[in-house]
This record gives C-alpha cells, sequence and structure tokens, in this order.
C-alpha cells in the first residue's frame, strides 16, 4: 500500500468545497447528518448544510469577517457546529473549535491568543462568554443558536436574512483550523491547519475504517467535535465521503444508551476512544448492532479489548496513533495486515515514520526513541499560533517530533513505550507504563489503570499502579493478585510495589490519562 501511493494535492482546494457543495451540486438530498442532539431525530441534507452555511457565511462577511480571520464555535455536537466549520471555510476563515466544558480561563486565553473576530455559542455557554467580552477587544461578534437579546445575533435569524455568497478561493497551503493542544509545560498552543490537512487523514481513515463509504454506512462517535479525534477522525471524513453522520449531545459517556444509539441507527462505523471501550466492556451488548469497524486511538488497548471488541461489537477495533500537530500516522488495518496487539501499527501510506535519537538521525530496529514524522505531509501543521520559538522545539532536520518514545521492530510495527516525561527509572530499567496499564485492565475487576514512578530512595523510583475498580468488586487480597499478574504476564521487574483504589483516574477533554497529575498526588 506504502509503495504505490502517492499524495494528490491540488493548488486550489477548501475543505466546506469537498465536504458539502460539491456533494450538494451533484446529489442535494442525500442526507448529511442524522441530528439527535434535540430530543427528536431529525435528517439534515447536503442540500440543507449548503444553504444555511452559506447564509451563515454572508452574515459573517458582512459583519466585516474575512479571509485569515477567527472564527469560534463553542457549541456541543449539533449541526451547528458544522454549519460554523463550513461557514468559516467558504469565508477562508480560520475555523477555531472550544469545547464546552472548558472555564472562563481557558476560554479567555484562547479566544485572546487567537483574536477571534467571532463566537457561535448556545443559550447554556452565552452567559460564561458575555462575562468575558470586555477583556476581548478583537471578538466584535458573537451568535447565539438560541434566543438573545441584542448585541448577540440569532443564529438562525442571520442565515435567514444572508444574501447570496460567493465563497473565497483558497489553496491547499491556507490557514484553515487552529486547535489548541495543551503539552507538558507552559500555556496551551494553537496549532495552525492548513486546508490541505484534510486530505492528509484520508489514507487513514481507508485503512482504518475499511469499506467506510459502502452503502449503508453510517458514522458516530462521542467524541466532541471540538477536538481533532471526533473533528477529523469522524465528523469531516463522514461529510467528505457522504457518509450519514450521527449528531447526539452525550453530556457523560453512557454506555448503555451509546449501545442503544448505534443499534437504533444502525452505525457501521464508530470512533470510540479507549475510556469508552472499557466502560462499554462493562456493559451487556445487545443484539443488532450493525457495526463493521471500530476505531481508537489515544491510549494502546491490548489483546484483552482488541479481542472483546471482535467477539462481542462484531467488529476488529482498529488502533491509530498521531497528535493534534499531525494526526493518524501509524495504524493498524484489520484484513490489510496482520495485527499485533499492544503495537501501534505501521506507517500509513503518505507518511514517513521513523525513531530517532536525540540528534534527528534513525535509529534501527529495537532500539528505544523518539517517533517522528517527515515534513511534507499533508496532515502536519503549519506552526504554533503566535510561538515561533516553540514551533523550532517541535522540529529537528526533516523530522517532526511528537516527545513519544518507542520502538520499531524489523517489520516496521512501532511499539509505544510512554511520553518522554512518563518514562518510569528503576534500579537501572526504563519502564514505560503502557504494558503494565493493559495487563491490569485485563483482569475482571479493573475497569481502568494507570501507572507511574513515585521517588524510592532505593530504585530512584518505584512503579505504583492505580485502579478503578467495578462496582460490587471485592478489594481484599486484590492489589497482591494485581502484582502478581503483572509479574507473570509482563515481567517481574515491571511489577508495581504499590496498588492504590481511585474512584476516577484524572483525564484530559481528549480522554487521555494525566499521569503527571497522579505523581504530583502520590
Amino acid at each position: 500500500m506504502r509503495a504505490g501511493f502517492s499524495w494528490d494535492i491540488p493548488a486550489a482546494y477548501n475543505i466546506a468545497e469537498r465536504c458539502c457543495d460539491s456533494w450538494a451540486a451533484r446529489q442535494p438530498d442525500r442526507v448529511a447528518i442524522v441530528d439527535l442532539s434535540g430530543g427528536a431525530r431529525a435528517e439534515w441534507t447536503y442540500g440543507q448544510l449548503k444553504r444555511a452555511s452559506d447564509g451563515l457565511a454572508a452574515s459573517l462577511r458582512a459583519r466585516g469577517v474575512r479571509q485569515g480571520d477567527r472564527v469560534a464555535v463553542l457549541l456541543p455536537q449539533s449541526p451547528e457546529v458544522l454549519i460554523t466549520h463550513l461557514a468559516a471555510h467558504k469565508l477562508g476563515a480560520i475555523i477555531l473549535p472550544l469545547f464546552t466544558l472548558f472555564g472562563a480561563d481557558a476560554l479567555a486565553y484562547r479566544l485572546a491568543d487567537s483574536g477571534a473576530a467571532a463566537v457561535v455559542t448556545d443559550a447554556a455557554n452565552l452567559d460564561k462568554l458575555m462575562a468575558l467580552r470586555p477583556e476581548l477587544p478583537s471578538l466584535s461578534e458573537v451568535y447565539c443558536t438560541d434566543a438573545a437579546a441584542e448585541p448577540v445575533r440569532a443564529f438562525w435569524d442571520e442565515i435567514e436574512a444572508a444574501q447570496g455568497l460567493t465563497p473565497a478561493r483558497t489553496g491547499a497551503e491556507d490557514p484553515a483550523c487552529l486547535i489548541y493542544t495543551s503539552g507538558t509545560t507552559g500555556d496551551p498552543k494553537g496549532v495552525l491547519h492548513a486546508q490541505r490537512f484534510l486530505i492528509g487523514h484520508l489514507p487513514a481513515i481507508e485503512a482504518l475504517y475499511g469499506g467506510f463509504a459502502g452503502p449503508g454506512a453510517v458514522g458516530w462517535t462521542p467524541a466532541d467535535w471540538a477536538w481533532i479525534g471526533g473533528l477529523m477522525d469522524l465528523a469531516m471524513p463522514c461529510l467528505y465521503y457522504g457518509v450519514p453522520l450521527v449528531s447526539h449531545r452525550m453530556r457523560k459517556f453512557d454506555p448503555e444508551a451509546a449501545y442503544d444509539l448505534m443499534r437504533r441507527e444502525a452505525v457501521s462505523a464508530a470512533f470510540l476512544p479507549p475510556t469508552a471501550l472499557k466502560l462499554m466492556r462493562q456493559a451487556p451488548a445487545p443484539k443488532g448492532l450493525a457495526l463493521e469497524a471500530v476505531f481508537s486511538g489515544g491510549e494502546s488497548l491490548g489483546a484483552d479489548l482488541l479481542g472483546w471488541g471482535t467477539e462481542v461489537l462484531g467488529a476488529p477495533i482498529n488502533e491509530g496513533y498521531g497528535q493534534t500537530e499531525c494526526n493518524l500516522v501509524l495504524a493498524t488495518s484489520a484484513g490489510s495486515m496482520p495485527v499485533r496487539p499492544g503495537s501501534m501499527g505501521q506507517a500509513v501510506p503518505g507518511h514517513d515514520v521513523a525513531v530517532i535519537d536525540p540528534a534527528g538521525q534513525e535509529l534501527p530496529a529495537g532500539e528505544l526513541g523518539e517517533i517522528a514524522v517527515r515534513k511534507g505531509t499533508p496532515v502536519m501543521f503549519q506552526r504554533y499560533w503566535n510561538k515561533p520559538e516553540k514551533t523550532a522545539e517541535k522540529f529537528v532536520g526533516d523530522w517532526m517530533r511528537t516527545g513519544d518514545l518507542g520502538r520499531r521492530d524489523a517489520d516496521g510495527y512501532f511499539w509505544y513505550e510512554s511520553r518522554d516525561d512518563d518514562v518510569i527509572t528503576s534500579a537501572g530499567y526504563r519502564i514505560g507504563p503502557t504494558e503494565i496499564e493493559n495487563c491490569l485492565v485485563g483482569h475482571p475487576d479493573i475497569v481502568n489503570a494507570a501507572v507511574v514512578g513515585v521517588p524510592d530512595p532505593a530504585r530512584t523510583e518505584a512503579v505504583k499502579a492505580y485502579v478503578v475498580l467495578r462496582e460490587g468488586a471485592d478489594w481484599e487480597g486484590l492489589p497482591a493478585e494485581l502484582v502478581e499478574r503483572v509479574r507473570a504476564r509482563v515481567s517481574p521487574h515491571m511489577a508495581p510495589r504499590l496498588v492504590e483504589r481511585i474512584d476516577a483516574l484524572p483525564m484530559t477533554a481528549t480522554g487521555k490519562v494525566m499521569r503527571r497529575q497522579l505523581r504530583e498526588q502520590s
């Protein structure tokens, strides 16, 4: 697949044209979105999506929004999110997705740092936003999808009143999307992507979902579309391929509700983060699921969870790897390649991935180093917003550094070890937490687990495990049983010396375990 692949990046390119207008011109009545977010089921066609995004784009242009300006969207999953994205792209503006659970400080930083000119929100988030407005001189327009008093603009009224639109002409290299990501230190960084980054996702989408755009295909993810996972691992690809996308506001993930939604809507392709899969494993799966492929990413799943997916969900769980700066560059693809449980898979066609040393030199198979992606792939970000020094630090030679440590084996499979600040140094060993966590979660009484290093005078660090128990599990005797499980299944030198129960693991908004927070509280 890699040998026969080459990129075809046109000079002129616009995400809205490819994900909406081209479909509306050919099949205006084709279903684009199945909206369950308001309680009732409603279908949106590509024709309707085009008219609404044209109207919003025309309104924004009339209010002074121009090519290169930032347009923020602060909404949960709903058609209005995608209408705003498409409208921004039609203006050649830069869309700024914001998570609705952000507090005032997080919102203020992102809106001020980006210099956002307009924002679309709803009544639930309006007061929080308006309280910040005096501190945001660049923010000239606020739209609300619910009823609101002036100076806030009524989203739907503006769309209805708007007059015709001639979309801006954009090139593949023109900036399109700004997503903020939190690093290990410092303020969040705005990751700027070009219009081409949609193209960069497509080889992985086709490998991960397999037959994604076949007859009757339907897509859904509980992941919020404010994050690159929910947005680019499923939502935008659905629109691009003409696959109906289910929109549903799930305020807190409920595995039984997720099962019910997938059964009722005959979901065939689902992006389910590891935390969601682990919770679903604890709930009874109904008969009648139509799943053909499940994609997960963010944490390694391990053989037990992969086996459960095939047996219970009736579909392989393929794993993808990337980050906000350069998404979906490694993948497993059941049916296209032998899947090796615990592996991150191989480099996706179109992406060159290697393990490098600190000087940027490729390391041979089997050696531990930093996973890196060669410059030139269209999925790679352009730069960090307002942070040229951080942009420079991200690269060494021809490589973009991921900050993740791993190994590549002789067959081209990559094996994740840890973030470079998550490595545990114990008695001379460098220990990554992932393999231990996978082993612990394989125990029937463990819902989730995280492993960190804690200070130890004799060993430098000792391995400590935090575990979330299933409801009704008996704690007595379980810590010793878990230690022995790791000793037997992984290695004695990796067995936890400390095991602590915890009600819930601290998570980022994208579902990744915050190990640093656990280290700090140990």
